[in-house]
């Protein structure tokens, strides 16, 4: 990590400063968090009890939430969630398993089931719906174990707020800087794993909320090994499909639509669009978790390629998890707004952000589709006068 010199002392001289601006009044809900007397009062006053217990349980989630996703690597590293998604087992056999010591596991175990992702009957631990889900959703695991980066670089979240960091995250991801920063395969392919299996979640929810009948040739820029493609292409047999991405993903693709019933029906384009003039020939242009791995400058110039790309009436199809805007989201404001800082990269929009860029480049008929699961994808839609 490198550090720069820090232009403050620390919090003496924010509270400094704040004594020579002008300061607002604080909101009545402020001052009734602040006050230790309203506190004892809402602990004796029913109807007020049981807001400020709802208040507390979720004040310390937030406290302990670095311990609780710990727990979960944990128990993702060790393989326990995954053999008791084969069988239920006791402490000691899971203890053998994980390679831990017998008191340890314990302990593991009845975290893991304080999170609600295992659970204990008849002196055997069984895996939870939840946890049974985490096994079941493609992509979960290389998630978490993907997520060791990210806790490498928050190991001083002071730092790495300030910009005193070079984070270790941003090495990870060099695709986003083109063609010439992304000629390493293995990099490249551990990428397109990475996004290949979540890919599958962004797809559904994606088909759900966007009709892709009358396109007939859908382009989908930066798309990886296809994942999203062969989705889309699934659901609609008779649509035409291109697939434009680095030349370093190539092969992961031409893979993947080898099946006879795909192969005649996709086309894989190699080139960079921050590099490149993007093709032209489909009439819809989807950017699928894109947009919130690049600078407003590079999203800007990108909304630009792909107008000039669609004929007239064409449709551009955004789909990515996008922050709460004016009331920020706890997923996509949180997480994907701290990786994104970590990529050095990007950020995390709101839909009504990327639809302001849209309609800055040229779109109309501008339609934002919030997502079912927020954390997984929302749709922006707009099309080519």
């Amino acid at each position: 990590m490198s550090r720069t010199a820090v232009p403050t002392d620390g919090p003496a001289d924010l509270s400094a400063a704040q004594d020579h601006s002008e300061k607002a009044p604080l909101a009545l809900s402020t001052r009734l968090g602040l006050s230790a007397e309203f506190h004892r009062l809402a602990g004796r006053v029913p109807g007020l009890r049981q807001i400020a217990r709802a208040e507390g349980r979720a004040l310390f989630d937030i406290v302990q939430g670095f311990v609780a996703s710990q727990v979960l690597v944990a128990l993702v590293e060790t393989g326990l969630l995954r053999a008791l998604a084969e069988s239920p087992a006791d402490a000691p056999r899971l203890a053998r398993l994980g390679g831990l010591p017998l008191e340890r596991a314990e302990v593991l175990l009845k975290a893991g089931a304080g999170l609600k992702l295992i659970h204990r009957r008849a002196g055997r631990w069984h895996l939870s719906t939840r946890g049974a889900a985490l096994q079941a959703v493609p992509g979960l695991e290389a998630m978490v174990r993907h997520h060791g980066v990210l806790y490498r670089d928050l190991a001083d979240p002071v730092a790495f707020f300030r910009g005193e960091t070079t984070p270790e995250l941003a090495g990870f991801w060099p695709y986003v800087f083109g063609a010439g920063a992304a000629k390493d395969p293995g990099l490249a392919e551990r990428y397109s794993e990475l996004m290949a299996d979540s890919q599958g979640l962004v797809a559904e929810d994606t088909l759900k909320l966007v009709d892709f009948k009358g396109i007939t040739e859908l382009m989908d820029v930066g798309g990886g090994s296809g994942a999203f493609l062969a989705a889309v292409g699934a659901a609609y047999p008779a649509l035409k499909m291109v697939l434009f991405d680095l030349p370093a993903v190539v092969p992961a693709a031409e893979a993947r639509f080898r099946d006879p019933g795909m192969a005649g029906r996709v086309r894989i384009l190699p080139g960079s669009f921050r590099d490149d003039p993007l093709p032209r020939g489909a009439d819809a242009i989807s950017l699928v978790r894109v947009l919130f791995d690049h600078a407003d400058a590079t999203v800007a110039a990108l909304l630009t390629s792909v107008h000039a790309a669609l004929p007239p009436g064409g449709r551009l199809i955004v789909s990515e998890p996008m922050g709460g805007g004016a009331s920020p989201d706890r997923h996509t404001d949180v997480y994907y707004g701290v990786y994104t800082l970590a990529m050095q990269t990007g950020r995390s929009r709101a839909p009504e952000e990327i639809a302001g860029l849209c309609s800055a480049a040229g779109f109309v008929d501008v339609k934002i589709r919030k997502g079912f699961r927020t954390f997984v994808t929302s749709v922006v839609e707009a099309r080519r006068p």
